[in-house]
């Protein structure tokens, strides 16, 4: 060996540089995490999709599961290379607390399957185009979801963190470039945390929520705290016990016997005691004192004539049915509404909303009225 390196050598050194410096010759070490902030950052988004689980459950009336996260890095080329197109872009701002954004990412079917349910379907109304109508109502789920994530963000930094209204967009990743149109911190590399999300057997997904690095490097510094170094409490050493030679033994006590002389050898042996003899006490039952059974009282009869007087509200109900907002929405002048009542059925007589009697409408001069046919015991 002569000390020179070779040409290999030298090639293997200058690919290592490379691999840690950017074209721009910018340190590429910044867009990593330690093992520390990763479990952080997870730890922060387990507690914060548990919480917006909850929130998304109430709202479609589903049981509603999102596992625990996976932290790993990305890029815009491996977003597109995965994940499928097209699909809804939700960013969230962070205005008090943390400064950034963070951006969820959903797939469009996932998106249509929760707004149906959101609006009284049964989540299998899925057909056409996604519209301004769904990109709203997964805005508004969002906005409750991440805003009682926040809620749980705040408990666990020790600090007040709220967001502003989250931004819904369709994004067909085909056609972006870089995301860079979408939110700056796409143009590079930044942190994925995927989540497996189910809502009872209609959706078996996976949710994104993307981070900055910057941001996912304040969640990591507010998330830790310092140790507060106590000091060792002083330990009390034990006094030490006098030895058995040291501790003064007391005499004891000398009883004076009300007869001069022991008639038993075992009564003059060194620490009997005599036994002890109870007094005479004298003994009688207790005496209780008889109790008078009260007298019954006649109830009064009721005075109904006190509430004669008070109005009641009656109302004929002729019929109901449900319908969705949707449905709803698509009212005109002319919609003929179906009721759950068959043509000459009896209609429901109620009093202050309680059913109590049925009966058939007529007319009188030129008013409604209604016949009373049944009274509802």
């Amino acid at each position: 060996m002569d000390g020179m390196l070779s040409q290999e050598e030298i090639n293997a050194l200058l690919s290592g540089m490379n691999a840690d410096v950017g074209s721009a010759g910018i340190d590429n070490s910044s867009e990593t995490l330690s093992d520390a902030e990763k479990d952080a950052i997870g730890e922060v988004s387990n507690i914060s999709m548990g919480t917006a689980a909850t929130t998304l459950s109430s709202l479609v009336n589903q049981k509603v599961v999102i596992t625990t996260p996976v932290v790993s890095y990305a890029t815009w080329n491996d977003l597109t290379e995965s994940y499928d197109r097209p699909c809804v872009f939700i960013q969230i701002y962070y205005k008090d607390g943390l400064d950034g954004n963070n951006i969820l990412i959903l797939k469009e079917s996932d998106v249509k399957i929760i707004t149906d349910l959101m609006m009284g379907g049964d989540g299998t109304n899925i057909t056409g185009e996604l519209t301004e109508l769904h990109l709203s109502a997964i805005s508004e789920a969002m906005n409750q979801m991440m805003g009682s994530a926040s809620t749980s963000i705040s408990a666990m930094l020790e600090k007040r963190v709220d967001i502003s209204p989250p931004i819904s967009t369709l994004v067909d990743m085909n056609e972006a470039i870089d995301g860079s149109d979408i939110a700056p911190f796409l143009k590079g590399k930044f942190v994925k945390v995927s989540f497996k999300m189910e809502i009872g057997t209609l959706v078996d997904s996976e949710l994104m929520q993307l981070y900055p690095f910057e941001l996912a490097r304040e969640l990591y510094s507010n998330f830790v705290k310092e140790e507060v170094k106590v000091e060792p409490e002083k330990v009390q050493k034990p006094q030490q016990q006098p030895k058995a030679a040291e501790i003064p033994v007391q005499p004891a006590p000398q009883v004076q016997m009300p007869y001069p002389q022991m008639p038993y050898p075992q009564m003059q042996a060194p620490g009997y005691q005599m036994p002890y003899v109870a007094p005479d006490i004298n003994i009688s039952p207790a005496q209780f004192q008889n109790f008078t059974v009260p007298q019954q009282v006649t109830p009064q009869p009721e005075n109904i004539n006190l509430i004669m007087d008070v109005p009641l509200e009656v109302t004929v109900e002729l019929g109901r049915t449900n319908k969705s907002i949707k449905e709803i929405l698509d009212f005109t002048p002319g919609t003929i509404i179906e009721l759950n009542k068959l043509a000459g059925e009896p209609i429901d007589v109620l009093v202050n909303g309680k059913f109590v009697a049925k009966g058939e409408v007529v007319v009188i001069e030129e008013s409604f009225g209604i016949r009373v046919t049944e009274i509802i015991k």
